[in-house]
């Protein structure tokens, strides 16, 4: 089967009825980043902390309050984020990791539901590379009851069913297949992105995506949580992956770091030697590449534009039944020649071998 007419078939259908073309970007919403207002013609979704919601009484208690009326109108949620494309939710489950949330997972997903989430995830027990098999295990069980559990009470949104399972390929495998058993209609990969954000490494990574595509089968769409690096986010959807989340845009800025489609660069030595002319318009509107580099908003700006246009040249590309591979190989031959220790493409070639 073609990489093109597997994505040509698969499509992410929110219980509103409306379809959404894959792949999908989804940044995290920050009502108070200048860049996502001025990015919102860009963007086909995101994805709002639906526990900074919650924790917030006032706020909380308005959103809910706006329930009924969502029943004949817009979502609350959409209202109060001024957005009409697709909302995902995220359920507090990455702030779980530093302190204690007294937050029940029935409590969050049922909020998650009233105001109107698109996809609403669980309160999933995020699972670092260096727990423990027994860790591992018991994160993992419990993040399966939990999504049973959402399961059972969601009536409007689509519950993500996250993979758990840690440093462990076995129990990643079984995650995935509980929750083909559960018939779960979004499938989540949790806790990937440590695995493979240094030296771009697809190893650990790319078995996990493969056999989570194998396993809850072809039409479920698959979102990485946390994936938002341009030059890796095309394997990953060679290896199954449709949706993916995150902050990158505005963490690697606050780095001084400069996304291209080829991986991130930390001087303008490259882009001032011609080797690459990035067509953005915070780009082209600039006095120089050094300006971008040196303006936090306009690097944050440019980082989330070239995110988003990686994604929507890979939906295009798939539409149209064009070979990925070449377009791979392309990413690849600069991405070496760029940064020669990389392990993208070593690990690459070896999940073909």
């Amino acid at each position: 089967m073609s990489l093109g007419s597997m994505a040509d078939r698969r499509t992410l259908r929110t219980k509103d009825g409306v379809r959404h073309a894959l792949p999908l970007f989804l940044p995290v919403y920050q009502p108070r980043e200048p860049v996502f207002q001025l990015a919102r013609e860009e963007i086909d979704g995101c994805i709002v902390n639906a526990y900074f919601l919650y924790k917030q009484r006032e706020l909380r208690e308005q959103l809910a309050e706006r329930y009924a009326e969502w029943l004949t109108g817009p979502s609350s949620l959409k209202a109060h984020v001024g957005f009409s494309g697709l909302i995902a939710t995220d359920s507090g489950a990455f702030q779980g990791l530093t302190r204690r949330l007294y937050l029940k997972n029935a409590d969050i997903v049922r909020f998650q539901d009233r105001i109107g989430s698109d996809i609403i995830s669980p309160l999933d027990l995020i699972t670092p590379p260096g727990d423990k098999r027994t860790t591992a295990l018991g994160k993992m069980r419990t993040t399966h009851k939990r999504v049973g559990q959402a399961l059972a009470i969601a009536e409007r949104g689509l519950v993500a069913g996250v993979q758990q399972g840690g440093r462990f390929l076995d129990l990643r495998r079984d995650s995935a297949a509980h929750m083909a058993e559960l018939e779960v209609e979004y499938l989540a990969i949790g806790s990937l992105v440590p695995f493979f954000n240094r030296a771009h490494s697809l190893a650990f990574a790319g078995a996990v995506l493969r056999d989570a595509r194998r396993l809850i089968g072809e039409q479920v769409p698959m979102h990485v949580y946390g994936a938002g690096e341009p030059v890796e986010l095309p394997f990953m959807v060679a290896l199954g992956a449709d949706v993916f989340d995150s902050s990158s845009y505005a963490h690697y800025a606050r780095g001084g770091w400069y996304m291209t489609p080829y991986g991130a660069l930390a001087d303008p030595g490259r882009l001032l030697a011609g080797e690459y002319r990035c067509p953005c318009p915070h780009c082209v509107g600039a006095e120089s590449v050094e300006a971008v580099f040196a303006d936090f908003e306009a690097l944050k700006a440019h980082n989330l534009w070239t995110i988003c246009h990686t994604v929507r040249e890979l939906r295009a590309l798939l539409a149209r039944d064009g070979d990925l591979n070449h377009h791979l190989q392309a990413l690849l031959d600069v991405h070496q020649r760029w940064f020669p220790e990389s392990r993208l493409g070593p690990t690459w070639e070896a999940l073909h071998e």
